[in-house]
């Protein structure tokens, strides 16, 4: 009978898990369904393993996001947590967007224009756009009501919520009271003094490395630098962490935890066509690229033509919301011509490490067997210090 090896930090003590490995929540697909590439059965595999399993959900309406919960208390007994996306949308945001507005009315002519010939430059059929919201991809409501889908977190008890983007600081009193634990990604030292401020159980710093909405600066300089603000509150390390020696040097670097995304969206679990895990496992170490194209936010993505075709076109990105509904056409039209591999494949440069599609739970395993293995002896043994 194997012995579990032992890789323990004070977070992990906080989130009440047995390793120092989150799952970072992954939201949907643009184009395709609202619900994350991070569901209830991957957060169930990795909470079973002894992390934290977060439900990627960013789209989830309050009744489908009820629903996800109850679904991952059916397939674990161990802390989990959500992701959401907390954004600010522009001057049309919120409660000053006008009700009777879909996000297909506000797009401008120019872009519309610009979208169509890009299309027609392609080659791509042309799709009708379907009426009012429907061309969104299940979203739109969501980001701008984060309001309701944190009133189910609290009124269901969920242990963790992690945020992206915004500001969780309108929401703390409520989530204290409900006995939350809250997790805020930051891709800056500015953005991760703001989340601090607000009183967060542990930062989550992500590098440009990562896959998804993402920054400007490298993982291995972001780290030491919001540990240093972070004065003591744990810190977790994400971006271009896939494997066991990603993780030992993120503790070795002072993070708490790391946060994975990319290298469990190639895992059995994982909510996802196979034919985009294979996508994911044929990238290599050069085969992502940072666009705005499918959100207007930068977001790092397996590269393909309509990504540079967007990136050499010199058209301004759309608000998020407005872009994903100016960009519906193109999406549309190069699924209907069999360009599956043109749509949104959100991954990180770590990509090159991923070889095969994997349970999720034998990938963590083999993530902290390799850390320990590292910190234990491997590394003793390789550096001298005296």
């Amino acid at each position: 009978m194997s012995v579990r090896p032992v890789l323990h930090t004070a977070l992990c003590d906080i989130l009440g898990i047995e390793y120092p490995v989150l799952l970072a929540g992954m939201g949907p697909t643009v184009g395709e369904s609202n619900h994350g590439v991070a569901g209830p059965e991957l957060v169930a595999a990795i909470s079973n393993a002894g992390g934290l399993g977060v439900l990627g959900g960013t789209g989830y309406g309050p009744d489908q996001m009820e629903e996800a919960i109850n679904k991952i208390r059916s397939l674990t007994d161990k802390p989990f947590g959500v992701d959401i996306l907390l954004p600010v949308l522009g001057p049309q945001s919120g409660s000053d967007r006008p009700k009777d507005a879909s996000m297909t009315s506000l797009i401008p002519e120019a872009h519309r224009e610009a979208v169509e010939q890009m299309r027609q430059s392609l080659g791509l059929p042309e799709v009708p756009r379907a009426p009012k919201d429907s061309s969104d991809p299940g979203m739109a409501s969501a980001l701008f009501n984060p309001g309701a889908q944190i009133d189910v977190i609290t009124g269901m008890g969920v242990p963790v919520l992690a945020t992206g983007l915004g500001d969780p600081a309108p929401f703390m009193s409520q989530l204290r009271n409900a006995g939350i634990k809250v997790i805020s990604l930051v891709g800056n030292v500015k953005a991760a003094r703001r989340v601090l401020a607000a009183g967060v159980d542990a930062v989550v710093a992500q590098g440009t490395e990562a896959g998804g909405h993402t920054g400007r600066i490298g993982t291995l300089a972001l780290v030491p630098q919001v540990i240093d603000a972070a004065n003591g509150v744990p810190v977790v390390a994400a971006g271009g962490i896939g494997d066991g020696r990603g993780l030992a040097a993120a503790l070795a670097m002072g993070a708490d935890a790391v946060w994975c995304g990319t290298v469990f969206i190639a895992t059995d679990e994982a909510n996802q066509e196979r034919s985009r895990k294979e996508r994911l496992v044929a990238a290599d170490d050069e085969g992502t690229k940072v666009t705005r194209l499918y959100s207007g936010k930068t977001m790092r993505n397996i590269t393909n033509p309509l990504i540079d075709a967007w990136e050499n076109s010199g058209v301004k990105a759309l608000p998020m919301g407005m872009q994903s509904a100016l960009i519906a056409p193109l999406l549309k039209g190069s699924a209907a011509a069999g360009h599956d591999d043109w749509s949104m494949l959100a991954a990180g440069q770590v990509s090159g490490l991923i070889k095969k599609i994997r349970p999720a739970g034998e990938v963590l395993q083999e993530m902290v067997e390799q850390a320990s293995e590292i910190i234990g002896r491997d590394l003793a043994r390789r550096v001298k210090t005296s």
